[in-house]
């Protein structure tokens, strides 16, 4: 049994979806959340910024003595995982594997389709991690269209998350995907405030493509896999602890029930 919590940091409030899910699969565990909210965000940062600021991230947690690092942040994992596995003494789950090896298993063809921030789509980190994960029979049928949806983002963060303006836009992006793959039957939700709109993504892509397409939630993929990595907790102790910082708490209070499915104790303010 581990007495040592989780840390998962984020550029912001997305990261929360990642507890979420975590708090359901793991739900003795404690867990340390960092949001890097005076940074938000990462997707439009060059590779060297954004592994500088995943590290000093990085660093923060674990100095509280965490067994495992989550990288919450897709656009973190795309460009910094390496630095930040060298970096760390414990194990350390990025976004994209875990999401690319859910992929995987929900299609059938191999056709899959990522959507993310403008950095995650150019690092080809979800291509070459479902190349890499794809059993050898299988590779050669791998087709991986990406998009970048910029305007997600802020969708999520606004709670626009469904009605006319939400599916418009989630329509548009879908349709630029599908004119890429006409053939995809599997959607990867590459940003960690996607699953706020998955709902409106789920049925437009129906809509689309004009048929059932699997969605895939990178957060509960991360949950899914931090669950194996682990320790159990002890369950006689009750419900785990979450402990939340962030770099800059303007609009948290009015954001991270959103993102976190419950209301949020006060964060503590730190500087890194």
């Amino acid at each position: 049994m581990s007495r040592f919590p989780i840390g998962v940091f984020d550029s912001g409030v997305g990261g929360l979806t990642v507890v979420r899910a975590l708090r359901a699969a793991v739900p003795h565990r404690d867990i340390v959340y960092l949001g890097d909210t005076a940074r938000v965000p990462y997707g439009t940062k060059s590779p060297r910024t954004v592994e500088r600021y995943a590290l000093a991230c990085q660093r923060f947690l674990l100095a509280r003595e965490v067994d495992l690092v989550l990288v919450a942040c897709n656009t973190a994992s795309a460009n910094a995982l390496a630095a930040l596995s060298a970096a760390s003494p414990v194990p350390v789950i990025g976004a994209v594997v875990p999401g690319a090896n859910a992929a995987l298993a929900a299609s059938p063809s191999g056709h899959i389709g990522v959507i993310g921030t403008l950095a995650t789509v150019a690092s080809g980190a979800y291509e070459a991690a479902i190349i890499a994960a794809a059993p050898p029979a299988m590779k050669a049928s791998i087709r991986v269209s990406q998009l970048g949806c910029p305007l997600l983002v802020p969708l999520a963060e606004e709670g626009w998350t469904d009605g006319d303006i939400a599916e418009r836009i989630c329509r548009r992006y879908l349709e630029e995907l599908a004119t890429l793959d006409s053939a995809i039957d599997t959607l990867v939700l590459g940003c960690t405030h996607y699953p706020l709109l998955a709902p409106v993504l789920t049925a437009t892509a129906r809509t689309v493509w004009q048929r059932d397409i699997a969605v895939v939630d990178s957060a509960a993929a991360m949950a899914t896999c931090a669950r194996h990595a682990i320790a159990p907790a002890d369950a006689t102790a009750g419900p785990g602890k979450l402990s939340c910082f962030v770099t800059d708490a303007s609009r948290l209070a009015e954001l991270a029930p959103r993102f976190l499915g419950e209301p949020l104790d006060a964060p503590a303010l730190v500087d890194l």
